[in-house]
């Protein structure tokens, strides 16, 4: 069809199989397609009234009819018998625009001088490389209108969707963060032999993925599914449409936020919610079949090991070095832990962290994503595997969401693993460490990289000439700062000169920054009080009040006095990292 707003021709697709309303609006049902006999038997029939123009104005492939004769030339010529009979069986305004691209003059331009359209530029390999790799849907491009349309709708069946609750768009102009589940159901063809036999479906491997909103970086935490934490209540919704509220859980292992007493994964969404802070907009599950499906689909994944690998419980066989693993190779190596580093699901995650590093590497070659027959496995192979919420939940969708966030380069793609320390009573599990984990909590919420080169604004100062510190007098409340925080910083500033500064105890309600309000008469005492404790310009509000006294409250993001509330703008020393890009890392 022709796009009046971009110039050119563009292939429209069956809508019935998206929940999506198209940019397009409603379009009228192709007509239903006559048998063939085979693929060289293929003709122009009046059953398909059209088809030239849906594939691109051509007037047919010029095959083999069932008695063996070609179809001439001539019965494709523009006035000729065939053709007017073929005409005639057109609606009006597609007979005109059929009349416009063979550049007949008894099209409705007859008579205005109208000429032949003008010409559309050739695209490059690369360009269409591009335009193909941009999405799943420029499948349909390789095998023509129809069986496009069927690619496209079998794509879209692949997909599985499960409601929780949340209708986020596919695309926003803010961050994103999407959670990654990896399930060790036994579920599927092939995948008896693994997991935990009779497991419903815990959260085996989680990351939650986050893109910056200027698409310049992302970062994919690592949540052990061993640490011991607290699971808040959550709303399912079951098989057969109930509603169900599954009660809350404290101090019990992470992965247990899926599958047990009947959790879907939006009880896995609330949980890393509460645990990080971080707004989460879309989910994705799959299962061991992604691992071994994806890989092959790409032709297998290079992987590194520094010694040799040979554990029993995951039936990987590896010399040192590295290697190209795909399908029941590729899933032993994800899940093997037993013979690399110490043993624990902490290594597990490393050498899941270097394989997705690889799998993005070769992805985004272009040996991969320009090939239509591996784009179509790599596709295939995709939407079968996952199940998504219901925001993302089609094909249109999650490529309008690939097309976004594919501007990421992946010299910035960082993993980390949330910090964690041993559990004293219990060595088989392991414990949140808070004192690295918050600060770099804080900045995934700040939108802050772990690449350390995050671009640093340029911070406002207040204006008013700064009164001596002597002069300070302030009441400081605490309203999501550490335990006692208030009481601290008020003995920080009278040690520092500050004439008089009271802890008023708790505030009244929790603040997510940190604030100092003050009268207009006590601007330059604010701007020391600021610069002494370095506080932001956007810390500062000034009331309207004349008579009122200066008081600071502390906010959740206070950690000292006179260290700048906020997220670092690196991670905290001790955190494992590994760049997507780094082709280096290799199995201890």
């Amino acid at each position: 069809m022709f796009n009046p707003n971009t110039g050119s021709y563009e292939l429209r697709l069956n809508p019935v199989a998206d929940d999506s309303q198209s940019r397009y609006g409603s379009r009228r049902t192709s007509a239903p397609r006559q048998r063939s006999s085979s693929p060289d038997e293929r003709t122009s029939t009046p059953a398909e009234p059209g088809a030239g123009e849906r594939s691109g104005g051509r007037t047919g492939d010029r095959v083999r009819s069932r008695t063996g004769e070609r179809a001439s030339e001539r019965a494709d010529r523009p006035g000729s018998r065939s053709a007017r009979r073929a005409e005639a069986k057109l609606p009006a305004q597609r007979r005109a625009r059929a009349s416009e691209r063979s550049g007949s003059a008894e099209g409705p331009g007859r008579g205005g001088g109208r000429g032949r359209r003008k010409a559309k530029r050739q695209l490059s390999g690369k360009q269409k490389a591009l335009r193909i790799g941009g999405g799943v849907v420029g499948l349909v491009l390789v095998g023509g209108c129809i069986a496009g349309t069927v690619l496209y709708q079998k794509l879209n069946g692949n997909i599985n969707k499960i409601d929780v609750g949340e209708n986020n768009p596919a695309v926003t102009d803010g961050p994103v963060n999407i959670l990654v589940i990896g399930t060790d159901a036994r579920s599927g063809k092939g995948n008896t032999g693994y997991g935990d036999k009779g497991s419903v479906g815990h959260a085996d491997t989680t990351l939650l993925f986050h893109v910056s909103e200027d698409r310049s970086n992302a970062t994919a935490l690592s949540i052990p599914r061993d640490m011991i934490t607290d699971i808040p209540q959550c709303e399912t919704t079951l098989e057969n449409g109930e509603k169900k509220i599954i009660p809350g859980e404290q101090g019990v292992r992470f992965n247990t936020s899926l599958g047990q007493a009947d959790r879907n994964p939006k009880c896995t969404w609330d949980t890393v919610e509460k645990l990080t802070g971080v707004q989460i907009h879309h989910f994705m599950m799959a299962d061991f079949n992604a691992v071994k499906e994806l890989s092959t689909a790409i032709g297998g994944v290079e992987v590194c090991t520094r010694k040799p690998i040979n554990d029993p419980k995951s039936h990987l066989k590896l010399k040192a070095g590295k290697h190209v693993v795909e399908g029941e190779q590729a899933l032993a190596f994800v899940r093997t832990r037993h013979a690399v580093g110490f043993g624990s699901d902490l290594d597990r995650i490393k050498l899941q962290q270097q394989f997705l590093s690889s799998m993005i590497r070769k992805m985004k070659s272009s040996g991969t994503l320009t090939s239509p027959s591996k784009l179509f496995k790599l596709s295939n192979a995709a939407t079968k595997a996952l199940t998504v919420d219901t925001g993302i939940g089609s094909v249109k969708k999650l490529m309008d969401l690939a097309n976004d966030l594919k501007r990421v380069n992946i010299k910035n793609i960082t993993f980390a693993t949330v910090p964690v320390v041993d559990n004293p009573n219990d060595p088989a599990t392991v414990v949140l460490n808070r004192q690295k984990a918050e600060p770099l909590f804080e900045m995934v919420r700040e939108d802050k990289s772990l690449t350390g080169k995050n671009k640093k604004k340029k911070a406002d100062k207040p204006k008013a000439k700064k009164a001596p510190a002597s002069e300070v007098d302030v009441s400081i409340l605490n309203g999501g700062g550490p335990s006692g925080a208030a009481a601290t910083t008020a003995d920080w500033l009278l040690n520092r000169g500050v004439g008089q500064a009271a802890s008023g105890g708790n505030a009244a309600q929790q603040l997510s920054k940190t604030r100092l309000e003050f009268p207009p008469s006590q601007e330059g005492e604010a701007a020391r009080l600021a610069d002494m404790l370095k506080l932001p310009a956007s810390a500062l509000k000034k009331t309207e009040d004349s008579g009122s006294s200066m008081t600071l409250t502390l906010g959740k993001d206070f950690s000292e006095p006179g260290k700048s509330p906020g997220a670092p703008d690196k991670a905290p020393s001790g955190v494992d990292k590994v760049r997507a890009n780094d082709k280096n890392v290799c199995a201890k």
